[in-house]
């Protein structure tokens, strides 16, 4: 597609855009709120795993949770161990991901047309060990290709998973609380 074919949007056309999106998924939340810990879950899963974490804007709607929980809509200790546990399964299967593919992953789609993503993650890793694991957690470029350099690498699966579980609790409680302040703050005006 050539680019005269493409849409033009102005910035204002995309804000309102994903504004509206996330109002959908709030009201969506609020209409299903029985499935939320599932929905939250799958989100923060989707948000830690290789690749497709840049796809799902997973900090955003999080955000939107915490502000849920905060004007009692949804009780904030399910939501919190839903993206906990999403959050360690989505870094577990990156990892594995990484120890099955070893060194073979850069040759493979679509990190063989991005190299600069693992070679970041990989230059982290090789500075900070397991800690690279849960420091990595918290900066959205590394946190999805940190666990696949580990893997790579072949960081023990205990030092792996000691990083990848304390960091998932602590990332999980960071992304909903800002939205628990805001809800809470909101609901007193």
């Amino acid at each position: 597609m050539s680019e005269a074919n493409l849409p033009h949007m102005s910035i204002a056309d995309v804000s309102s855009a994903i504004t509206t999106a996330y109002a959908d998924i709030e009201l969506f939340i609020r209409a299903n709120a029985a499935w939320a810990p599932l929905f939250v879950g799958v989100l923060a899963f989707c948000e830690s795993l290789a690749i497709v974490s840049f796809f799902v804007p997973a900090t955003g709607i999080l955000l939107a949770v915490g502000a849920l929980a905060a004007v009692g809509e949804i009780a904030l200790l399910p939501m919190w161990a839903a993206a906990a546990a999403g959050a360690v399964f989505g870094d577990w299967l990156s990892y594995a991901v990484g120890l099955y593919f070893k060194e073979d992953i850069h040759r493979r789609w679509p990190l063989a047309r991005y190299p600069e993503f693992m070679g970041r993650a990989e230059t982290f890793m090789r500075r900070w060990g397991a800690w690279g694991v849960f420091i990595g957690r918290f900066s959205g470029p590394l946190r999805a290709f940190v666990p696949l350099a580990a893997g790579v690498f072949h960081l023990s699966q205990l030092r792996f998973q000691a990083a990848n579980i304390s960091s998932a609790a602590i990332w999980s409680f960071v992304v909903l609380a800002p939205g628990q302040a805001v809800g809470f703050f909101s609901y007193l005006h």
